[in-house]
């Protein structure tokens, strides 16, 4: 089983050419280059040029590299798109998907363009529409790879006011989080807006990843610490994990179709969830720049 950690998803803005340089030596599993939200429209042009250089002059390592850009039919998506393809990235981002069709034009533009690259296609989830047809944008095309969350946007569209449990979007997370499994996709939580808040900061990964999320973006460098750990499994979760792989094993040798692991009957189900935490344990462990 092959995993890629996408623990920690940071937010760069393609205009602030210091985070672009400072980003070569975060401990960041992943980083987007952001042409919309964080870019203000008199310096779009000039964003997509400083992250197309960067791309081209720094080194970023194991990071896996996503560029966000504008929505296809706004002035700059079209350009936005093809300096992405112009770049050694391993995903576009598309914000405020709301239907499988944008997807399915965006990657028709991607195959005429190059047809023998296969850059991956995020979309951002972040509107109620996109909610309610994330099903289809999940399985839309074989490029689709993650679904990104956008919990501010949404909880503004929604008008909902904000909550400790982030009560008002639980819905809306846990349908996505439902689309993003069905169709074999990765998702990754919203941002936690409030950069004074470790504990609150802290309190929504944790929600996040216990309902099922396989990480977080993130705003600043400051709260890539808190949401690896989180995202990562912990010792005991690991010897349990390598318990059950052992037991199963040895069940197997035996021609049992269960066991026991510390008082619990193991299933299949249980050993498939163990070697998970197991190859995502060693994926995280191989990032030998951290």
């Amino acid at each position: 089983m092959t995993i890629r950690p996408r623990r920690s998803v940071l937010y760069m803005s393609g205009a602030n050419s210091r985070s672009l340089e400072k980003a070569q030596n975060l401990r960041v599993d992943s980083l987007i280059f952001d042409l919309e939200d964080a870019v203000a429209p008199e310096q779009k042009i000039i964003a997509r040029e400083q992250i197309v250089a960067a791309l081209s002059g720094y080194e970023y390592s194991h990071r896996e590299k996503i560029i966000r850009i504008n929505t296809i039919e706004s002035a700059w998506g079209k350009a936005d798109l093809a300096a992405a393809l112009s770049c050694k990235v391993d995903a576009v981002l598309l914000p405020k998907v709301e239907s499988a069709e944008t997807v399915k034009e965006v990657c028709a533009m991607m195959d005429q363009a190059d047809p023998k690259r296969r850059i991956a296609l995020w979309a951002m989830i972040e509107t109620p529409l996109g909610v309610l047809n994330v099903q289809s944008i999940a399985n839309s095309d074989p490029r689709m790879e993650c679904l990104v969350m956008g919990t501010s946007d949404l909880a503004k569209d929604l008008h909902a006011r904000p909550t400790h449990d982030r009560g008002p979007v639980l819905v809306s997370l846990h349908l996505c989080l439902l689309a993003a499994r069905a169709f074999g996709l990765s998702i990754l939580d919203g941002v936690h807006v409030n950069l004074k808040d470790d504990a609150g900061l802290r309190a929504v990964a944790n929600q996040g990843r216990d309902m099922g999320f396989d990480g977080k973006t993130v705003i600043h460098p400051n709260q890539i610490d808190i949401v690896n750990e989180v995202f990562s499994p912990n010792p005991a979760e690991v010897e349990q994990a390598r318990q059950i792989v052992k037991a199963w094993q040895q069940a197997q040798d035996e021609g049992k179709g269960v066991c026991v692991v510390n008082g619990k009957l193991v299933e299949k189900l249980h050993v498939d969830e163990a070697q998970r935490v197991l190859s995502l344990t060693s994926a995280i462990a191989g990032l030998q720049d951290y």
